[in-house]
């Protein structure tokens, strides 16, 4: 008689279950029809169309059930995956491979091994800190999302600091006859990747669809009803959007001890590792190398977290 005992399966545990973390879960259950899978994110929703939420507040995408590609329950019914909304890991224990889990909705807190861990906590949208800053709204999650469509409503007077692919596709969505919609942006053109005579054409069309855009100028302070500029301009606004870029979120990076790298992003080779072999990373908080600029980069974009992903599954 064989007295072995069969081998349990892997348990792979991805934190985060937005673009990156989603992808490296679905193509991990194709890889191995075996594996415990299991995926924890912090907020109430996992893979959605995080792209497509400035297009909701002009009913452009006209349901908000459509920006939500996939559910804990569908996750599971398709491909076997344990996936938990609203559990946010706290700590890392990287030498027993063991994560300190929230239950945000409960608060009870618990613990849960791993083999492989794949890190997708994505980026947080920086908040400049400046007085009244607590009045401004973000475009991040479908929470997020929620908030402002509530603020939209009675909104007349919009300021949006900050002239990126976020703000432009908020100004884009925004703009009415009934509602002044107004582009801060701290440097001399919108969109600064862009070459000059690429971002010029595209303050043209904002400002030909009824879009003021302010460059060369930030917003020190946020009122009542108001934005005080660094100009010494103070423009009329009932709803404030701040669109100024994301910060990595880094924090379970740290506890884990390992690696960030130069530009703040947690540091990984060609294959998603981190500088510990049983911890892989993707996303929004990783950092990728620069083939035109050489050195690294951060490029928070969903397309390229999807393909990160199914490159630490493989």
């Amino acid at each position: 008689m064989n007295s072995e005992q069969p081998e349990r399966p892997r348990k792979i545990v991805v934190v985060g279950g937005v673009a990156g973390g989603a992808s490296a879960a679905a193509r991990l259950r194709r890889l191995d029809d075996t594996a415990e899978i299991i995926v924890l994110e912090r907020s109430g929703y996992v893979s959605f169309a995080n792209c497509g939420l400035p297009y909701h507040l002009s009913e452009t995408i006209e349901s908000r059930d459509s920006l939500l590609l996939q559910t804990p329950a569908s996750l599971f019914e398709r491909f076997r995956i344990d996936v938990r909304i609203h559990n946010e890991v706290v700590d890392v224990d990287a030498a027993n491979r063991s994560l300190e889990i929230r239950n945000r909705d409960t608060n009870d807190h618990y613990h849960e091994t791993y083999d492989a861990l794949v890190l997708a906590p994505g980026a947080g949208a920086i908040v400049p800190e400046i007085p009244g800053a607590d009045r401004g709204l973000v475009l991040r999650t479908i929470e997020d999302l929620d908030r402002m469509v509530g603020a939209v409503e009675s909104a007349s007077d919009v300021v949006i600091v900050g002239g990126g692919f976020i703000g432009l596709e908020a100004a884009e969505n925004l703009a009415s006859p009934t509602r002044s919609v107004t582009i801060v942006e701290l440097g001399s053109q919108i969109l600064a990747p862009l070459d000059p005579e690429m971002a010029l054409p595209l303050q043209d069309t904002l400002e030909a669809n009824g879009v003021t855009v302010a460059t060369g100028s930030s917003v020190i302070a946020v009122s009542q009803d108001s934005v005080s500029l660094s100009d010494g301009r103070e423009l009329p606004a009932d709803l404030v959007i701040f669109s100024i870029g994301v910060r990595p979120h880094t924090d379970i990076a740290k506890s884990a001890g390992i690696t960030i790298g130069p530009r703040g992003g947690i540091a990984v080779d060609d294959q998603m590792r981190t500088s510990d072999p049983h911890i892989w990373a993707v996303g929004d908080a990783v950092e990728k190398s620069d083939l035109v600029g050489a050195g690294q980069a951060l490029m928070p974009l969903a397309n390229i977290a999807n393909r990160e992903g199914r490159r630490a599954a493989d």
